[in-house]
C-alpha cells in the first residue's frame, strides 16, 4: 500500500498520542513515556512539554509525582547516550542492550579528561558508594568528593563520569534540592524491572518502537536508538511476522500489523494542532524529518550545533516554531509561523493557553 504524507503524519501522530490525548494521572503520565520508550530529558522543561502536548490538562506537579513520588520514571542516560525520561520498569533491559555500543563510543572523550578505563571504574565505584552511604548529592558535591579520592574533575571531566555511571545503571538523577538537581544510586531510588536476553531485548525495542512512531524503517530505529545499522535490521527481522510493509515515498516502510485497521480509519474532524518542544520525540525519532519539515524551513527547526527548536504542528506538519517568556508569574507564548495559520487559529489559541497554564504552574526554570 502506497500511503500518501498525510496518511503516514495522521498515523505517527496517532502512535505518539499526539491525535488522542491522555488522561493526566501519574500512571497515564508513564504510560505515555513508555509508548515513546523514552523522551529525551536533556532540557527537564522541554521533556515536561512534551507529557503535556500529550496528555489532557498535565500539570507539572503530575510529572513530578511520577518522578520523585511514585517513581514510575527515572531521568538517566539512555537511548543514544543522551538523557531520558524513561518508564523505570523499562530501563535494565534497556541500558543492557545499548550500552555496549554507547560505553564504548565515549571512552577516547573520558580517556582526554584523564578518565582511562582503570581510572574510570574506580570513579564509578567511589561515586557509587558515596551516593549509597550519604544520599542525594549534587554536582559540586560529588566533584569535591571525588577530587578527594584523587579521580579528576577538571573540566567536563564530573560531568562524563556521571554519565557513565548512569549508562552502567549506577546512578541516575534523584529530587531536586533548593532547585539544584541531585544523583541518587539507582538500586535505591527504583526497582529497574527485569533483564531480557540479548536478541529477546533487542526484538522488543524493534516492536515498541514500531509502536511508537511507526510507519517507520530499520534505519530510523539505528538512528533512534544508538543500535548499529546492523543490530537494528535483526531487531527487525525478528518480529517481521508482526509487520506491515508499504510503500512511503517511494520507499519501504513498516508498521505493526496490529495498527493496520488505521489505514482505513477517517481523518480527524478538525485539524490536529500541537505546540510541541525542543527535542519533542516527534522530530527526534527517525533517521531524518523530512516528512515532518519542508527542506525551504529545515533550518528554522534544526539550525545545528545539535539544537532543536519547539515546533508548531497542523495535522504532523511543521508550520512554524514557538518560544516562550516569563514575566513573573506570567508566561507569554510568541507565535513564529512560516506562513498564514489563520484557518487553525482557534486550536492555535487552545494550545497556546495551555501550554501559558503548565508553564504557569510549574516552578520557574523548570
Amino acid at each position: 500500500m502506497e500511503l500518501s504524507d498525510n496518511q503516514a503524519r495522521l498515523l505517527r501522530l496517532e502512535a505518539q498520542h499526539l491525535l488522542e490525548r491522555r488522561p493526566s494521572s501519574a500512571a497515564s503520565v508513564a504510560r505515555v513515556v513508555r509508548r515513546h520508550v523514552g523522551v529525551q530529558a536533556q532540557e527537564p522543561a522541554a521533556a515536561r512539554l512534551s507529557l503535556r502536548a500529550r496528555c489532557r490538562d498535565l500539570n507539572a506537579d503530575t510529572v513530578e509525582r511520577a518522578l520523585v513520588e511514585e517513581r514510575l520514571l527515572v531521568r538517566t542516560w539512555c537511548l543514544r547516550g543522551t538523557l531520558h525520561l524513561v518508564a523505570s520498569e523499562d530501563l535494565a533491559w534497556l541500558q543492557a542492550l545499548l550500552r555496549p555500543n554507547l560505553i564504548p563510543a565515549g571512552a577516547k572523550r573520558r580517556a582526554e579528561l584523564g578518565l582511562d578505563g582503570a581510572t574510570a571504574r574506580r570513579g564509578v565505584q567511589v561515586l557509587e558508594e558515596m551516593l549509597r552511604s550519604e544520599g542525594p548529592r549534587t554536582r559540586a558535591e560529588i566533584r569535591s568528593q571525588l577530587a578527594a579520592q584523587g579521580i579528576p574533575t577538571a573540566g567536563q571531566a564530573t560531568v562524563h563520569l556521571i554519565a557513565l555511571a548512569g549508562l552502567e545503571g549506577v546512578v541516575c538523577y534523584g529530587p531536586d534540592r533548593d532547585g539544584e538537581a541531585t544523583y541518587v544510586a539507582l538500586a535505591d531510588w527504583i526497582e529497574a524491572g527485569s533483564l531480557l536476553p540479548r536478541d529477546e531485548a533487542g526484538a522488543e525495542l524493534a516492536r515498541r518502537y514500531l509502536t511508537g512512531y511507526g510507519p517507520a524503517t530499520p534505519a530510523d530505529l539505528a538512528a533512534w536508538s544508538g543500535l548499529k545499522i546492523g543490530e537494528a535490521r535483526a531487531a527487525w527481522q525478528r518480529v517481521a511476522g508482526e509487520l506491515l510493509e508499504v510503500s512511503l515515498r517511494g520507499s519501504p516502510a513498516w508498521l505493526l500489523r496490529a495498527r493496520a485497521a488505521l489505514l482505513t480509519a477517517d481523518p480527524p474532524d478538525r485539524p490536529v494542532v500541537r505546540l510541541v518542544p525542543g527535542y519533542d520525540p516527534y522530530l527526534l525519532g527517525y533517521r531524518g524529518r523530512e516528512l515532518a519539515v519542508d527542506p525551504e524551513h529545515a533550518a528554522h527547526i534544526h539550525p545545528g550545533g545539535g539544537v532543536l527548536h519547539p515546533a508548531i504542528l497542523v495535522d504532523g506538519g511543521v508550520r512554524g516554531t514557538w518560544k516562550t517568556t516569563r514575566r513573573r508569574n506570567r508566561v507569554e507564548v510568541g507565535l513564529r509561523p512560516f506562513a498564514e495559520l489563520r484557518v487553525v487559529e482557534a486550536e492555535l489559541d487552545e494550545e497556546v493557553r495551555d501550554v501559558a497554564r503548565f508553564l504557569e504552574g510549574a516552578p520557574a526554570g523548570s
